[in-house]
């Protein structure tokens, strides 16, 4: 269902559809939108039936995501070092109040009480302009190292914060319903072994109690969570969240030790985050909003070694429906301080160099203001990329507010999945063909988006399987391996075709070399030829073994 409005474009009046829905005049229809999203939110961010972790620091709950696959073949090349921070702005960001188009009349006729005059802004070029409330991001332009992607979005726009959010999750077409993330199908792939035997450090970390469905795999959502600081700094120095001691024999009490066993074992990693954040400090002040506490705190654990690759953080309240030019100015300038006191402190430690940052929004807002001086749901909108050498300037082409679609919107120049794959070839080095498996199709990738890093040679393993050793005294086999970070190692015995007989370890070891004394008689082995299975790290190794020979 459509509606229409009318709009005055240089003087004449231009009548343009609404999707029905998109605005707070629609009623019932707008409010169950909003409700199905944050119900979907609510499920999301509760129940154990996800895997990872949740914890705090500095007050701010961080959720530890599944590692993804793109991150074999980082070692040994420029890429081994680089991090990518997505930087999610919900609820539909204002493009056209982000990225002024300055001296364009019709900009100003179709906006005539929330437009940014040109004593407001500071100039990108003779063409745009950003607010003054962002001012902090000038030297960023200035110096090379911010970009601006033009008028970002994918083809028959949905205009449903639940369902678009979805679409750029998923990386799929607006007619598609997957339910996995771009980032998670990397995960999974990468990680085979992962749900067995995660390793110790979490390749990505999302700020926030609730996933983003970015990180889903085909198993479900990879995030548990801790609900306060306490109980973080509990896990990081006892290695468990809950004491399961002297519980009693009661069942209850049983069961209750039960759980909280199951609890416990997710959070082996949880150290390896505490240490990275005791490693080190912030080096600047922070503004005191909600964006920098959680910017401050990624910093201090990239700037600790954590070794993680993909972050993300949220910042809320971008759907401006009425009274917009205050509350977007208020979230553009903790977007702005937050983005510079991030690379400020970086720079101290010298890794800025090493991290990319990419705002993305789930759509943009209408062209048009309404009548309670705010914007509806949009389509597309601008992407902002910073880092130390990436250079500056525009890519693709400024939203045409003139020639415009049925219901008024622009026709997006890029499409959001281009973006997604330039930064994965070229930032983080992974194979053009994988690329494209991930993203759901072979988009024009962007070149010079990025620097090109420099791919590995080979792969990086976390574990070797060196063999067994027989006793001839005992009967017990010696199978020795080696492991490169503490974590879960699952051990199982296969038939010659890959079929699992028993799982004979299950258990946590500190990095090095270990021996498992295997009693075949204990696990029902009989003589005969088999594969030995090593998990850890998320990775599987297997080997021939054959038992009485």
């Amino acid at each position: 269902m459509c509606e229409t409005h009318d709009h005055k474009n240089s003087g004449i009046h231009k009548k343009v559809k609404r999707r029905y829905g998109s605005a707070v005049q629609h009623g019932i229809a707008h409010q169950r939108e909003h409700a199905m999203n944050s119900r979907r939110d609510f499920l999301k961010s509760t129940g154990l039936f996800s895997l990872g972790s949740a914890m705090m620091l500095g007050n701010v709950p961080i959720t530890s995501i599944l590692p993804n696959k793109f991150m074999s073949g980082l070692a040994n090349s420029s890429c081994e070092n680089r991090t990518l921070l997505l930087l999610r702005l919900s609820g539909g960001n204002d493009g056209l109040n982000t990225i002024i188009p300055r001296s364009n009349s019709e900009y100003y006729n179709i906006r005539p009480n929330i437009a940014i005059p040109e004593s407001g802004l500071w100039g990108l070029d003779d063409q745009y302009g950003m607010p003054n409330f962002m001012q902090d991001l000038q030297p960023s332009w200035e110096e090379g190292k911010m970009k601006v992607i033009h008028n970002v979005g994918y083809p028959e726009a949905n205009y449903s914060h639940f369902r678009s959010s979805d679409i750029w999750a998923s990386s799929s077409d607006s007619d598609e319903f997957v339910d996995t993330g771009w980032i998670g199908r990397l995960m999974e792939m990468n990680f085979p072994a992962y749900t067995e035997a995660p390793p110790a450090v979490p390749p990505a970390l999302q700020i926030g109690v609730q996933t983003n469905m970015i990180f889903n795999a085909a198993v479900g959502s990879m995030a548990l969570s801790i609900s306060n600081p306490t109980e973080f700094y509990q896990i990081a120095q006892s290695g468990q969240l809950y004491n399961t001691n002297n519980l009693g024999s009661a069942e209850k009490k049983q069961e209750l030790a039960y759980v909280r066993s199951i609890a416990n074992s997710s959070f082996r990693y949880s150290e390896s985050i505490r240490e990275a954040y005791n490693r080190a400090s912030n080096d600047v002040d922070y503004n005191p909003d909600g964006l920098a506490n959680q910017l401050r705190i990624i910093s201090r654990l990239i700037k600790g070694n954590l070794g993680t690759k993909v972050y993300m953080v949220t910042i809320g309240g971008y759907d401006t429906h009425a009274n917009q030019a205050d509350q977007h100015a208020r979230l553009m300038d903790y977007v702005a301080k937050g983005v510079k006191s991030f690379y400020e402190d970086l720079r101290v430690s010298g890794q800025a160099e090493d991290v990319l940052t990419m705002t993305f929004s789930e759509f943009g807002r209408t062209i048009f203001e309404n009548g309670s001086q705010g914007t509806d749901h949009g389509t597309g909108g601008p992407m902002m990329v910073f880092g130390e050498d990436i250079g500056n300037g525009f890519v693709g082409e400024g939203p045409d507010i003139v020639n415009v679609d049925e219901y008024g919107d622009p026709f997006h120049s890029v499409d959001f999945r281009s973006v997604y794959g330039s930064i994965l070839r070229d930032w983080l080095c992974v194979d053009e063909d994988i690329v494209d498996d991930v993203i759901g199709s072979e988009q024009d990738k962007i070149d010079g988006l990025v620097p090109v890093g420099e791919p590995a040679v080979g792969l990086s393993d976390t574990a070797s399987l060196q063999g067994y050793n027989p006793s001839p005294t005992s009967g017990m086999i010696q199978i020795k391996y080696s492991i490169l970070q503490r974590g879960n190692v699952v051990i199982q015995i296969q038939k010659e075709n890959g079929n699992t007989l028993r799982t004979v370890m299950n258990d946590f070891r500190e990095k090095g070399s270990h021996t498992f004394e295997l009693d075949p008689a204990k696990f029902y082995l009989g003589n005969g030829k088999y594969k030995m299975r090593l998990m850890t790290g998320g990775r599987a190794y297997s080997r021939p073994m054959e038992i009485g020979f």
